[in-house]
């Protein structure tokens, strides 16, 4: 997990457009360096640093000494960087994973590039001696990256909103919120550079979609008849290529189903791998909240090193601005989700020497884990609806997941979200991931079963949303919310506001406190969420699983 910047084509002073690089230093504690490019006037790159592979030799802007005219910035991880040496005879002057980068572009061109990377990534790569910019992102969009592009070649590129929103471009006639835009997972753009640095967007290519197969050398699985079986085989290897670090790894641990499975296969492997220290295992929850009581029973079980955090009503509503500023969005759901995540993530950062954490992320996208999907009309339309979900991931879940994490140095990993797993699982017949017997996640809960890697009650424990778990059993979070709000906003704010905010105008109270948190650090930036997320076949305006009959029951 590390924060990119890089700007090309500026009219203003480009000493003080750097200053907005400063505002990711979050994303990469560690390091920070900046360049400026021979002959490209007006551009630069920089880099904040968070030293997970590599800590001697993996500083960027990253060159080679076979290829020098190639410079990269990148924020991710390759997983199969090792299988592409292989592949391809290639010789790297670090041990760090992106390099590969370079050689494959070097190799083929940027779609080949692309096309080759098993991993997670936002990556911005100049071609001195072709005057070429490239900018690609992983294909469910993991790493985040937002860019500026205007028709006279302006160009700035940014991991997150905040480094871009005080740059001055388009000779100040430019609306903001029209031209910050995020880099659309699973694509790569190519800009020519003229001899100002200016960079205008000649291609945008589409190099991978979600559900497809990928077709690069990396770690083998072999597909045998047994779905459950593959299903296996294919997630452990996801999260088996994951543990790739030279930081101390750890597991968010909520209880559910999804995190519990990343933790118990961790916990396995990194005895099998002799990592030479327990596995620490982080919940999160008010006071006797459901999340922290099914954690002890997982961690107990997994004998891990547990933390359990408590936080109070007090300390929940505080930190919803900061939440808020480090999310860059307004959404609900996200937003509730988000603030355990983000008080969890402070505690691993200031009291223990975990730095790379694993979490359940992506699950109930591809296995169809939302409650809604029990109201589902047809088995189709549940597979379209899990497709949707996972397109649009990059906003909300995978968004909380990086942002509140990135905000305290941590780097998350994701395993559901890996190529393999995902295109398997997306590809199997559709009656087959629908819930069975009232128990969604039926297939992927099966595909574990009898194994003895988690307890029964914890393998087949209900869904629960996250901000929901995190609930004290005397009053949850969500009333702890609305209590709170009531007395921040009256009716008639709420009613005048409709007029203010016509983009996803806001229908709640809760939904209007949040939006002027929002507006407050980035104005008029409201098309940065295309709509508030909702379930599907459901009558209810909540975000919240407790609104369905299903949860109820």
């Amino acid at each position: 997990m590390c924060g990119i910047w890089a700007i090309f084509g500026s009219d203003g002073e480009i000493s003080f457009q750097c200053n907005s690089v400063h505002k990711i230093t979050h994303r990469g504690p560690d390091a920070f360096r900046i360049e400026n490019i021979n002959h490209f006037p007006n551009s630069c790159l920089a880099f904040h640093r968070l030293a997970i592979v590599d800590d001697l030799c993996g500083m960027q802007p990253m060159r080679t000494f076979q290829h020098p005219y190639i410079y990269l910035i990148y924020n991710g991880e390759i997983y199969n960087f090792k299988e592409l040496q292989k592949t391809f005879g290639f010789k790297q002057d670090t041990a760090c994973d992106g390099e590969i980068i370079i050689h494959l572009y070097a190799k083929g061109g940027i779609e080949f590039a692309a096309k080759h990377l098993d991993g997670v990534f936002f990556f911005c790569l100049m071609d001195t001696a072709n005057r070429k910019v490239y900018l690609g992102r992983d294909t469910f969009g993991v790493r985040p990256g937002f860019r500026i592009s205007t028709e006279d070649g302006f160009l700035a590129v940014c991991s997150e909103v905040k480094g871009l929103i005080d740059l001055s471009y388009d000779n100040g006639n430019a609306s903001r919120s029209s031209k910050i835009e995020p880099f659309l997972p699973g694509h790569v753009e190519t800009y020519n550079l003229d001899n100002k640095g200016r960079a205008v967007m000649t291609e945008r290519i589409r190099y991978h979609k979600i559900g497809e197969e990928p077709a690069y050398p990396t770690f083998p699985v072999s597909i045998v008849g047994d779905v459950k079986q593959n299903i296996r085989e294919f997630f452990t290897m996801a999260v088996k290529k994951r543990l790739m670090a030279d930081r101390r790894i750890g597991c968010l641990l909520s209880g559910g189903l999804d995190s519990s499975l990343v933790t118990a296969l961790v916990v396995k492997m990194a005895k099998e791998l002799d990592f030479g220290y327990k596995i620490q295992t982080f919940s999160i929850g008010m006071e006797g909240s459901t999340d922290l009581l099914a954690a002890r029973k997982v961690s107990e079980y997994l004998d891990t090193e547990h933390h359990e955090i408590v936080f109070t009503p007090e300390q929940g509503v505080k930190a919803v601005e900061n939440v808020i500023y480090q999310l860059e969005s307004y959404d609900i759901t996200t937003i509730r989700a988000s603030v355990g995540m983000y008080l969890i993530s402070q505690y691993i950062k200031e009291k223990t020497d975990t730095t790379v954490i694993l979490s359940g992320e992506g699950s109930d996208e591809i296995s169809q884990g939302y409650i809604y999907f029990h109201k589902a009309p047809s088995s189709n339309e549940a597979s379209e609806e899990s497709l949707r979900l996972c397109n649009d991931l990059y906003m909300y879940d995978v968004l909380r997941a990086d942002r509140t994490t990135a905000a305290w140095g941590l780097e998350v990993r994701v395993p559901f979200l890996d190529h393999r797993f995902s295109s398997y699982y997306l590809s199997l017949p559709n009656a087959l991931k629908r819930p069975k017997d009232g128990i969604e996640k039926h297939l992927l809960r099966s595909a574990f079963s009898g194994l003895g890697l988690l307890p029964d009650e914890i393998l087949w424990r209900p869904k629960e949303a996250f901000s929901d778990g995190v609930s004290s059993v005397t009053k949850s979070w969500y009333e702890v919310l609305q209590d709170h709000i009531d007395q921040q906003i009256n009716d008639q704010e709420l009613e005048d506001s409709k007029a203010i905010y016509t983009h996803n105008a806001p229908q709640t109270k809760e939904a209007l406190y949040y939006r002027k948190i929002f507006e407050k650090f980035y104005p008029d930036m409201g098309q940065l969420i295309p709509y508030f997320w909702l379930p599907k076949w459901s009558q209810s305006s909540d975000p919240s699983a407790r609104t369905l009959k299903h949860y109820k029951q």
